[in-house]
């Protein structure tokens, strides 16, 4: 059967989010939070570790989100929700979502360590990672998603030499109950994903390619554009990964008819933390892409 999928016409019109928050301006993570918790609903928990969504959903004494949230040191996050999940299996109330929510730098490196332990448990719980691609609300510093080529102000002046780590493969290699990676330009495709995967039981990982204007160097109102151009350029993948079977879905699997993508320089041009890409590595990486998704449309014919 079909999967109904979620449309501005269906979602939900409650609000878990109170209208004020403190996220600049074009921030991709303002609206994947708003959209997210439509998902989960109130019968949830957060565990968040510092990061913008701290900043995002209030400071104290005030709280822009109206579910409860744990907010915890950086490295501690998936520890924090297994034993979230654990209190909550003490008192009888499994049937309350715990959802972990924390950036690229508390993911894929200060809290990878406590993520894949809780991983190779298969503890029952959600753990989101918005990727903004560094370090922001401390300073844009270099984290080990931000891709190859990129200036941050803890990099060389040409840009990042390392490429960047990929969290959904190192997670999908623990064999969790569920991987996804959606984009922020795509808040529905995002909100169907976290509906599937609170329905799962065991540890669900979702990725979010989450534009952000102040680190990527780019106009405000450019967000939910620019987040379109990774896709369309097919460098950043919308998928799904069940019983070890990767599948692109939502606006990458509409790709696989095209035969020829966005180029990838376009997607470059739209932010100032490219501006030192050499010419030669642009060319590479427009290689990786054509032949990664040639290899998709042979293996969907």
């Amino acid at each position: 059967m079909t999967e109904k999928k979620t449309t501005a016409l269906n979602l939900t019109a409650e609000e878990f989010m109170h209208p004020g928050n403190r996220a600049c301006s074009g921030c991709g993570l303002s609206l994947l939070y708003r959209v997210g918790l439509k998902a989960l609903g109130r019968n949830t928990i957060t565990v968040i570790p510092p990061s913008c969504l701290t900043v995002t959903q209030g400071l104290y004494p005030i709280a822009a989100t109206q579910v409860p949230s744990l907010n915890v040191v950086f490295a501690s996050t998936a520890a924090a929700a297994t034993g979230v999940r654990a209190a909550l299996k003490a008192q009888n109330k499994e049937h309350i979502n715990v959802v972990a929510w924390a950036g690229d730098g508390g993911t894929s490196d200060i809290g990878i360590q406590a993520l894949s332990a809780a991983v190779e448990r298969g503890d029952d719980f959600l753990y989101i990672c918005y990727d903004n691609e560094a370090y922001m609300n401390t300073g844009i510093q270099r984290s080990g998603t931000t891709p190859m080529g990129v200036v941050t102000t803890t990099t060389p002046i040409h840009g990042k030499k390392q490429r960047s780590k990929d969290v959904p493969a190192i997670v999908a290699a623990h064999n969790p109950s569920y991987v996804a990676s959606c984009s922020a330009a795509y808040p529905l495709d995002f909100h169907d994903k976290i509906k599937k995967a609170i329905g799962i039981k065991g540890l669900k990982y979702i990725h979010i390619h989450c534009p952000c204007p102040s680190g990527w160097g780019m106009e405000e109102y450019l967000s939910i554009k620019v987040g379109k151009m990774a896709i369309a350029c097919g460098l950043y993948e919308c998928y799904e990964i069940e019983d070890g079977v990767k599948k692109l879905s939502g606006p990458s699997a509409k790709l696989l008819n095209k035969k020829k993508l966005t180029p990838v320089a376009d997607y470059f041009k739209t932010q100032s933390r490219f501006r030192s890409m050499p010419e030669d590595l642009i060319a590479n990486m427009q290689k990786e892409i054509d032949e990664r998704w040639e290899t998709y449309r042979n293996e969907n014919a």
